[in-house]
């Protein structure tokens, strides 16, 4: 993806934590020396070992945490390029598009909608419309879940713009009011509808950033359709307990998902995304 020195949304909330506290002025080679002169005037050097060694624990956090820092501008400039094309869609049909925050966090987040653990993965919180993503779930999306390139971590941010969009049309108000009415593989089939609809809303992201901006180099919509199809609920079942349980299935089957992903994509017609009134999804 073409994203190197775009425009980064400001609606990014960094919330990633920031590790301990430096002894300013000590570390590397001129701690060595300072340890070493401390010494020869017969002073106790522990003190200054120490110091150094958490010096260069919090070195290697500090590098642990500076390389996720392109992954971080990389989401800002994929968030704002959903809030350009959803902006200019919503702006067609007469409606204003209230842009959502993306929160930035690391193992643990709270939410208006509870806490989360990043175990659950990207998510989106109606209650207070925002996203949250731990930069770690992009990252083992090459590893773990063997859905390589940056568009594939384009594609899971623009399905959480998704459900940001179900919120502003009141759709994702009505899945979750009929929630008490059904019993559970009924809900999850419904779930699985809303979750196909924003695999959906991902693609005419995706089909409306390529026509507004050119964003897309060669290899990313495989890209794209790699990541949909590895978080497809069959093969996460079959890799987890190696059988699959459909009536369980709550985000849809890897082919389900590419297949709603591509068909916005090609089309970006927002009619055809009606996953509720389909007969075969």
């Amino acid at each position: 993806m073409k994203w190197i020195g775009r425009r980064q949304s400001g609606n990014v909330e960094d919330r990633r934590g920031i590790s301990g506290k430096s002894i300013a002025g000590i570390g590397g080679v001129g701690g060595i020396i300072v340890a070493i002169i401390f010494a020869l005037m017969g002073g106790d050097t522990s003190q200054i070992f120490n110091a150094l060694e958490n010096t260069t624990q919090e070195q290697g956090t500090s590098q642990s945490e500076a390389r996720y820092d392109s992954l971080a501008q990389f989401t800002a400039v994929v968030l704002a390029d959903t809030e350009d094309v959803w902006d200019s869609l919503f702006t067609g049909m007469g409606e204003t598009y209230v842009k959502p925050k993306l929160v930035l966090f690391t193992n643990s987040v709270e939410s208006a909608c509870g806490n989360a653990s990043s175990t659950v993965g990207p998510f989106y919180c109606s209650g207070d419309s925002k996203v949250y993503i731990d930069l770690a779930f992009l990252e083992e999306l090459q590893g773990k879940i063997e859905a390589e390139g940056d568009f594939a971590q384009a594609y899971i941010i623009a399905h959480e713009v998704g459900h940001h969009v179900q919120n502003l049309l009141g759709i994702l108000d009505k899945v979750h009011a009929k929630k008490s009415s059904l019993s559970e593989s009924e809900y999850n089939d419904l779930s699985v509808r809303l979750e196909l609809q924003a695999d959906f809303l991902s693609g005419v992201w995706a089909h409306y950033a390529q026509k507004m901006k050119s964003i897309l180099e060669t290899g990313d919509i495989e890209e794209a359709m790699n990541a949909s199809a590895a978080v497809g609920d069959d093969k996460i079942q079959m890799k987890s307990q190696g059988y699959v349980v459909p009536d369980a299935f709550t985000h849809g089957t890897s082919k389900q998902r590419t297949k709603w992903f591509m068909l916005g994509f090609n089309t970006g017609d927002l009619a055809k995304g009606d996953t509720f009134g389909a007969t075969v999804l």
